[in-house]
């Protein structure tokens, strides 16, 4: 078998590391999000075209929560799983926020401001009634 490369030492755009370490499917997902604003390198908006760092801080948005990740190799080809999760760690602070969060989204579960069911024909006539007045 061939061996795999695990780093690199030439320059990789932000939009093609996102997407080798597999935060984002595609590298047009990955660059949408960097040119929308939702990607933080380094606690401040980027490009799609900037060049990433050892070293760096990452902040990236994932459904409800964020990740807040340091860069600890570069890759510019996407690779196993494994070796994704080798190109960074998150942060400390970043991982007990995403636990409080989801233990307040599962605390809040059961209080949901949804109903069981639809309304009738009576109850979308009072809802009706009540929005007129």
């Amino acid at each position: 078998m061939k061996p795999q490369k695990i780093a690199s030492t030439e320059p990789v755009r932000i939009d093609k590391w996102l997407w080798a370490a597999r935060f984002f499917k595609t590298r047009s997902l990955a660059r949408s999000a960097v040119q929308s604003g939702k990607i933080k390198y380094n606690g401040q908006q980027c490009k799609p075209s900037k060049a990433v760092e050892v070293g760096a801080q990452i902040k990236i948005p994932t459904g409800y929560d964020e990740k807040i990740v340091i860069v600890n190799a570069i890759l510019d080809k996407r690779q196993g799983a494994q070796i994704a999760q080798t190109l960074y760690t998150e942060t400390q602070e970043s991982a007990e926020q995403r636990e409080k969060n989801q233990q307040a989204r599962k605390l809040s579960a059961f209080h949901s401001p949804r109903p069981d069911s639809r309304p009738d024909k009576k109850q979308r006539r009072q809802i009706i009634q009540f929005k007129q007045k």
